[in-house]
């Protein structure tokens, strides 16, 4: 996702979160983050489980048609 970040990269973010946020907030940013990433990735997970289920209608129309005869 992030090639090459390194220490000292992320020393800078730090700092720079620091900054613009205050050392009392961080940590609820933090929190405020995380907890996105968990709801994305639960939606994606759940997008992909749907994805691999047929739909209903495509359930029907292959109950609807005849079966042939070899």
């Amino acid at each position: 996702m992030l090639p090459n970040l390194g220490f000292g990269e992320l020393v800078v973010i730090l700092a720079i979160l620091l900054l613009l946020f205050g050392a009392k907030r961080l940590p609820d940013v933090a929190r405020g983050i995380g907890s996105s990433l968990r709801a994305f990735k639960e939606g994606m997970r759940e997008g992909v489980e749907e994805s691999d289920k047929p739909s209903k209608s495509a359930i029907s129309a292959d109950s609807k048609e005849k079966p042939t005869s070899v």
